[in-house]
């Protein structure tokens, strides 16, 4: 089987070296950047172009940043969609408005091209080990033909619905993570501004119903002012613009959402944007005037 995959971003370069150890040898890689393509083909992937993929490829694989690098790479001017032919499958695993997922699948459909919205849960760590979560749209079968490939990246594949739901799960994802950081990032600051450690008030909780895999990945990073990146602010700002253009859209609530954006477009605005998205600490610190454990 050929398999194509374009974006070798922060997900997307480990993503594809899974792809190989688990045997899939015929990797075709694209990216605008020469770095990753010649580390992948140094471990045996295939560099090609948009065209060539398109053309070639049984199934089409994108991590890309955002509705529009998708809708470009894929339906613009020289775009992969101009070489795909009938019983192609393609699969976005990047995190979109589901809006945009179903516009995309619509035009495949006219080429007999089936599609997959799969975006991913876990950050850089799980898609360098392989146990990515997938939350997966589209239709049974083309599912079921798929899954073995998304298993070489990932632990858990579930299909949520037609095309758009796995955006949509995405999207809640991406709300409880962020309202969870900004939650610990509260507790942990009135720990230090009441006079008891953070590390312990962590250790006290995290076995108990306050506990989550959040509070485990942040809590540490947040006391130790860890900032580097897993998953980056200026990315949680992008899921979220989208996760409120979708809730706008169908008439949701969600002020929380709407709250911890404030607060993460508040640290972009203040150089914070490429900091690990755990940084929302750095908003309660500055209002509190303490740091975190130090």
């Amino acid at each position: 089987m050929k398999i194509g995959l374009i974006g070798l971003g922060i997900m997307g370069k480990p993503m594809a070296k899974n792809l190989l150890k688990a045997g899939y040898k015929e990797l075709y890689v694209w990216a605008r950047s020469k770095a990753p393509v010649d580390e992948l083909v140094s471990c045996g992937a295939i560099a090609s172009s948009k065209a060539e993929i398109g053309s070639l490829c049984d199934v089409v694989l994108t991590m890309l940043p955002n509705s529009p690098q998708v809708k470009e790479v894929l339906l613009g001017e020289g775009g992969v969609a101009e070489t795909m032919h009938e019983g192609q499958v393609f699969i976005d695993m990047s995190s979109i408005n589901p809006i945009a997922s179903k516009e995309i699948s619509e035009e495949l459909a006219k080429k007999g091209v089936k599609m997959l919205d799969a975006p991913v849960s876990g950050g850089e760590p799980k898609a360098i080990d392989g146990t990515l979560s997938f939350m997966v749209g589209g239709d049974q079968e083309t599912f079921d033909f798929a899954k073995p490939i998304l298993l070489a990246m990932g632990s858990s594949v579930v299909l949520c619905g037609g095309i758009g739901a796995g955006n949509t799960t995405k999207l809640a994802n991406q709300i409880i993570v962020a309202c969870n950081i900004q939650a610990l990032a509260e507790a942990l600051t009135l720990a230090q501004k009441a006079g008891v450690d953070p590390e312990l008030v962590f250790q006290a909780i995290k076995g108990g119903l306050a506990g989550s895999t959040v509070m485990n990945a942040k809590a540490p990073m947040m006391i130790a002012g860890n900032d580097k990146p897993g998953f980056k602010i200026d990315l949680h700002i992008k899921d979220l613009s989208n996760a409120l253009d979708c809730a706008h859209s169908v008439g949701a609530p969600v002020p929380m959402t709407a709250q911890v954006q404030e607060i993460l477009q508040y640290l972009h605005n203040n150089g914070c944007g490429q900091n690990d998205h755990s940084a929302i600490a750095k908003y309660y610190e500055k209002l509190a005037g303490i740091l975190i454990g130090r």
